[in-house]
């Protein structure tokens, strides 16, 4: 019985297996003839495309459509029957070595078949567009239907022209109001696009006619063979020729997070996609419109720069104030009409009414409508953007390109910066100057030094050092168009090839003597790189370069001074550990260099080993200070702003080079990345802030420093980054600040600001240009409030006290053009000093409007009204004014008396807490332009505009007394400035 079910059990085992294979064969079966009828269908679609006559006859075998819909649809099949990538070069009339001819007639017939990388652009708004915008305000539309009922009943009335002057005084008003702001705007406009062009400006690295070069990606051609590293742009849609590791993120085209491998099998790169790890040569196929990323562009419309955080707090002051406008225009409109009843129940003339009455309700209308106007500050949100607008172009001058408006305001709020090294504090020009080869330590600075170095190692040993240098490496040593050796690569790189090019290295030889199996590029997780080699006696070779402490820790062996190959025992590591210490105090970058012999038994697909080297040497990199770093940190620790340096060095090259910056400090605290991720959030509120140097950090160490800095510690935080594992730092901080020529093209991208000439002090340049704009819009706001807060409450109380007001329609919308329009392009645009660097910043919490502000605020109102009011009441005994013209003589006198009032106050605006006003006056050619129109305009509306105006000349007396009663102002402003807040 029991050998019954065990037979019974083998049978269906072997049944099942039999199933197994038979579904297996099936499976192969229609796989084979899947592959089968592609290959037909394949076959057939080959026959099908056909290369247009006038490609054949520019000498190109495939069309720009055909590579569009290959690259675009991730076509592999259609790429094989092309032949694959190499046959696609060859079409293209280019090669993956030398890449394309760059004869002009050669170039501009590609550019005829397959088009140039540029993406059609909106075109820009004209500047009538601007006008009729500007015509879009409701307050003028409503002022503009008065103009039109008070030109109607005029002229039915009184006749042309005599009847028309109201109406006309107001549209003349309502066209130079939207004039000067239509100009503003059209002029901001093409500040921007400026800007979008700087934005734009994105080099490469190409081979063409066999030579590297740097070419804007607005130059590429298909057929271009490009060199793409790590964060670098994908300019355009292409194939992979070569590379390693190359990692996609895709995450702008398509959202998927995940990155994509691209190699031989998935060889697609589309344009604006990001290299995230990896490097690779690549083969252009498609540019412009014809990308997936240009058709996308196509749909988009730029969207213009979001409202800083300044403009959304101004524009809610706006909003405030403008219903405090409202609620007093109202009011002042029912006093007044009030009074003309009362005066016609008295003269029993109610019923009867004339149009010289209407048009005196049309009037009182009018000025309820302007008083909304001159209380609405639709100058705060213009001063912003005027000011921030002036900021931008001068500081691209001063080598700094904000991508975003809002980062201008809030870098004048920063009260802290954490600062790379390399490259922001340092010069980035970087040498081998020591270098311990074999145990033997010696100064490699001059080529006499490195070939005495060459000369005492053993053959053995220098075979491979100069092995592990030419071929471990991110960087390549090509000639260029004029056949001079140029070495290309970061600045680390290109001086440890310049190391073994003094060691009479050849970087060619080398390359050919042994095949790359596999490379592992750098990055500041692992803090190393790693590369495998297929020799040519057999056999692989692994090679290790990176931070020493890292490498020196995966290393078991080293090599003697005899080249010998001997094991590490705890002497010997505490004697390199010694050097590396030694070399670091010298405030020199220290890597260092391992090998590894792993036989026949390694694939591609297997990771590089972790451990087990053999320690070939440790080499010290000098990167100078930058001039003028020291005086910028302390610049900015007078302005109370911390700096603080973040930095994947050693930390000892950390500690010396913060001490010769200035940042580390007797009471500074320095740490390194591993200790600081392991402390717990009580002990990081104890340690932060005394930190100033955080050495051999994470990428994630600097975004926790940050966060904790911004939530915890509520600082403002500028942070400093070139590489793309800055991303997530930049983005977490107040102000991304990356760098131009170190920083990647994903760095830039994360950043609000960038600094083109990577230099520390340009950091503070942008910080001082952020807290001059600032301080420009706290002086505006300070001197349209004092205007706002005199007129609301001058027409408001005259119109309850005397039933009429003394500032016309005419009149107010000029003063509206003085304290908006104008006022804010004089105090908008002043330039920053070097005053403005020994304030302490306003940090998170600051109040916009200040204690001191109000106190101005507040002092002059109170002198102007009292001014306002007196010659209201007392101006027609004060100047003998008698005869049916008094009336109009005294509201001249009151209108210019206020205009002149605001000059002064303008000037005086000019520095809130200090008593001398003119210092540097004459530099700020705006201004006194600004105040120069308008006095000059003043003295035209007074003297020649009377009837449009509803103003009459003046005698020189009278024109003496309103402007000594403007200029009083200023003593006023001056005394003002002693009282204490």
């Amino acid at each position: 019985m029991l050998n019954k079910i065990k037979s019974t059990h083998i049978w269906k085992v072997e049944a099942h297996l039999e199933q197994l294979i038979l579904d297996e064969k099936f499976r192969v079966a229609v796989l084979v003839s899947q592959a089968a009828l592609q290959f037909i269908q394949g076959l057939s679609f080959l026959s099908d495309y056909t290369v247009p006559e006038e490609v054949k006859a520019a000498g190109f075998q495939i069309c720009a459509d055909e590579l569009g819909s290959i690259v675009e649809g991730r076509d592999v099949k259609k790429l094989r029957i092309h032949g694959g990538v190499e046959t696609i070069t060859g079409k293209l009339g280019t090669s993956s070595v030398n890449g394309i001819s760059t004869s002009e007639q050669l170039l501009s017939q590609r550019k005829e078949i397959y088009g140039i990388n540029k993406f059609t652009e909106r075109p820009s708004r004209g500047f009538f567009v601007y006008v009729w915008e500007a015509l879009q305000d409701t307050t003028l539309m409503i002022l503009a239907f008065c103009a039109f009922v008070s030109l109607l009943v005029g002229i039915m009335t009184e006749g042309w022209p005599k009847g028309a002057h109201d109406g006309l005084g107001i549209v003349a008003s309502i066209l130079l109001v939207v004039f000067v702001t239509a100009t503003s705007d059209y002029k901001q406009s093409l500040q921007f696009k400026d800007l979008e062009k700087e934005k734009k400006k994105i080099t490469v690295q190409v081979t063409r006619d066999g030579f590297r070069q740097k070419l804007s990606i607005y130059d590429l051609l298909p057929g271009d063979i490009v060199h793409l590293s790590i964060g670098d742009l994908v300019p355009a849609d292409g194939l992979f020729v070569s590379g390693f590791s190359v990692l996609i993120n895709e995450s702008s085209l398509t959202g998927e997070s995940e990155p994509v491998n691209v190699n031989a099998v998935n060889p697609f790169l589309l344009s604006g996609t990001k290299v995230q790890d990896g490097s690779c040569k690549m083969l252009v196929t498609t540019v412009g419109m014809r990308t997936q990323w240009g058709k996308l562009m196509a749909t988009l419309s730029e969207g213009g720069d979001d409202e800083t955080p300044l403009q959304v707090k101004l524009n809610g002051v706006a909003t405030i104030i403008g219903k405090i406008g409202l609620f007093f225009a109202v009011v002042t409109f029912a006093v007044l009409v009030q009074g003309l009843f009362s005066r016609k129940l008295q003269e029993g003339s109610h019923l009867i009414w004339s149009g010289d009455e209407a048009l005196e309700i049309l009037e009182f209308f009018a000025i309820a409508v302007t008083i909304v106007v001159v209380a609405v500050p639709e100058g705060l949100p213009l001063a912003v953007t005027l000011s921030l607008a002036f900021a931008m172009k001068k500081m691209m001058n001063d080598r700094a390109l904000v991508r975003h408006l809002a980062a201008c305001e809030t870098m004048g709020s920063a009260t802290t910066i954490c600062s790379d090294k390399t490259g922001t504090l340092t010069t980035n020009h970087m040498t081998v100057v020591k270098a311990c080869i074999c145990g033997k330590i010696k100064d490699v600075g001059t080529s006499k030094g490195a070939s005495n170095l060459s000369s005492e190692l053993p053959d053995s040993s220098l075979r491979v050092l100069l092995q592990s240098i030419f071929n471990n490496t991110g960087g390549e040593v090509v000639k260029n168009k004029d056949g001079k050796i140029e070495l290309l690569g970061t600045p680390t790189e290109t001086a440890i090839l310049e190391f073994g090019m003094l060691l009479g290295g050849d970087f060619e030889a080398e390359r050919q003597a042994s095949k790359v199996v596999k490379v592992e590029p750098f990055n500041s997780l692992k803090k190393r790189m790693g590369v495998v080699l297929e020799l040519p006696e057999g056999g692989f070779r692994v090679h290790c370069k990176g931070a020493s402490e890292i490498v020196l820790a995966a290393c078991d062996k080293f090599l003697s001074p005899d080249g010998e190959v001997v094991p590490l025992d705890r002497a010997s590591i505490d004697l390199l550990n010694g050097i590396i210490e030694r070399f670091a105090s010298e405030a020199l970058r220290t890597l260092c260099l391992a090998y590894m012999e792993v036989g026949n038994e390694f694939s591609a697909e297997s990771p590089i080993p972790s451990s087990g080297y053999t320690c070939i040497g440790i080499v010290g990199i000098k990167d100078p200070v930058r001039p003028g770093v020291k005086e910028s940190v302390e610049i900015c620790r007078s302005a109370g702003i911390t700096v603080r340096m973040v930095t994947g060095d050693n930390i000892n090259t950390a500690k010396a080079i913060a001490r010769e910056c200035g940042i580390l400090t007797d009471g500074g605290l320095a740490i390194e990345g591993p200790e600081f991720r392991e402390k717990s959030e009580e002990e990081l509120q104890k340690i932060i802030p005394k930190l100033q140097v955080m050495a051999r950090s994470s990428p994630m160490d600097k975004h926790t420093l940050v966060k904790q800095l911004r939530t915890t510690f509520e600082e403002v935080v500028a942070v400093t980054g070139d590489g793309t594992n800055d991303a997530p730092a930049l983005h977490e901080a107040d102000i991304g600040l990356a760098m131009g020529i170190a920083g990647t093209e994903v760095a830039k991208e994360s950043a609000d600001v960038i600094i083109l000439d990577d230099n520390f002090s340009t950091i503070v340049t942008v910080a001082k240009w952020g807290r001059s704009v600032y301080l420009n819009i706290q002086k505006f706001v300070q001197f349209q409030l004092t205007v706002n807060v005199v007129a609301l409450v001058v027409n408001f109380s005259s119109a309850c006290l005397t039933g009429n007001t003394p500032l016309t329609a005419v009149q107010l919308l000029w003063v509206n053009m003085i304290m908006d329009t104008l006022g804010a392009l004089a105090l908008a645009t002043e330039p920053p000093n070097d005053d403005l660097m020994k304030r302490t910043p306003v940090g998170r919490k600051g109040n916009f409007i200040t204690n001191v502000m109000w106190r101005n605020i507040l002092g002059q109102s109170l002198y102007q009204f009292v001014i306002i009011w007196f010659l209201q009441t007392r101006g027609k005994e004060a100047f003998q004014l008698v005869g049916p013209d008094s009336d109009l003589i005294l509201n001249t006198l009151i209108f210019n008396s206020f205009v002149f009032c605001q000059v002064f106050n303008e000037i005086s605006s000019r520095e809130m807490e200090k008593i001398n006003v003119f210092k540097g006056i004459l530099q700020n050619y705006v201004f006194v332009t600004v105040l120069s129109c308008t006095v000059i305009f003043q003295i035209i509306i007074i003297e020649f505009l009377g009837t449009f105006a509803s103003t009459s000349p003046l005698s020189l007396q009278q024109w003496f007394v309103s402007v000594l009663l403007g200029f009083l102002g200023m003593p006023i402003s001056a005394a003002l400035k002693f009282i204490p807040v």
